[in-house]
């Protein structure tokens, strides 16, 4: 995202961060297999390190997405009733018909990883579309 943000000239206006709805891996580094699959498409990420979601991220963010229906009803249980418009899922934001969530392919195989990191691509594009013409899907 913040590749696709800065190719689309907003990296001034548009701030990307990633925290997990489960305190999992605090601290790490992303899995090996998905390290590899984006180092496959050009991005770096061993300088990220896993967090959790806590509370200020509400106020922190514009929009909080999540990659799957169960991270979706942790983020509501979790939102202040004032912020939860800004909660939604990423694939909201796709072009690819019929998939409406990320799939966690941690217990998979690499093929996986990638079929996510297309999901992601995906689904990310369509966002920075989102916000260069002003039309961002409310939750």
């Amino acid at each position: 995202m913040r590749k696709l943000a800065h190719d689309a000239a907003l990296h001034d206006r548009v701030s990307v961060d990633s925290a997990g709805t489960h305190d999992y891996h605090v601290g790490e580094p992303p899995d090996p297999r998905a390290q590899a699959a984006a180092r496959k498409r050009g991005y770096d990420l061993s300088g990220l390190r896993a967090r959790h979601l806590v509370p200020a991220d509400f106020e922190s963010f514009d929009l909080i997405l999540g990659m799957d229906f169960n991270n979706l009803e942790i983020l509501h249980k979790l939102c202040p009733v004032d912020h939860r418009a800004k909660i939604g899922l990423l694939m909201a934001y796709s072009g690819r018909r019929g998939a409406t969530i990320v799939h966690d392919p941690y217990y998979r195989g690499p093929k996986d990883f990638e079929l996510v990191l297309d999901y992601i691509e995906d689904a990310c594009a369509g966002l920075v579309r989102s916000i260069s013409q002003g039309t961002l899907i409310s939750g």
